[in-house]
């Protein structure tokens, strides 16, 4: 009786880990639901706006201007951030805000994207702390849930 309950236990053990890494290879690789927050993103995407982001574009480098990436923040590791692809690497872009009378520009650097919000005026994006590496995206956004 004792070698039965073991055995049942340890066959539930072996299916949790392995639905388990199948659930982690799948929010990893293939993408996840993603609750957004805050106004840099509006009228595009609104304050708690509900978004399915996928990851396999950012493992191919298919990431293009104009898509909206979900990226570590580069100020805060701990939490994430959705902007919009402004700039590739080599790109010429404006790094002043849109107040300002005199324009500055400088260049995307080779491993770099630049990102901006939708919202210029309220947002904190690569105007404020320059070019994202690439490998702090973690998924571009396909379509809106909710």
């Amino acid at each position: 009786m004792l070698r039965n309950g073991l055995g049942k236990t340890l066959r539930f053990l072996g299916y949790t880990v392995q639905y388990g890494c199948i659930a982690h290879c799948a929010f990893e690789y293939l993408g996840g639901i993603v609750v957004c927050s805050g106004p840099s993103m509006e009228p595009t995407i609104q304050n708690s706006d509900i978004v399915f982001s996928e990851n396999l574009s950012r493992h191919f480098y298919c990431i293009q201007k104009g898509d909206i990436v979900i990226v570590k923040n580069p100020n805060d590791p701990k939490s994430n951030i959705c902007k919009r692809v402004i700039g590739l690497e080599g790109d010429k872009v404006c790094t002043s805000n849109p107040s300002d009378f005199l324009k500055s520009h400088s260049y995307v650097p080779k491993g770099h994207v630049w990102l901006e919000g939708d919202n210029l005026r309220n947002s904190t994006d690569s105007r404020c702390y320059g070019p994202v590496p690439y490998g702090l995206i973690k998924g571009r956004i396909c379509f809106k849930v909710y």
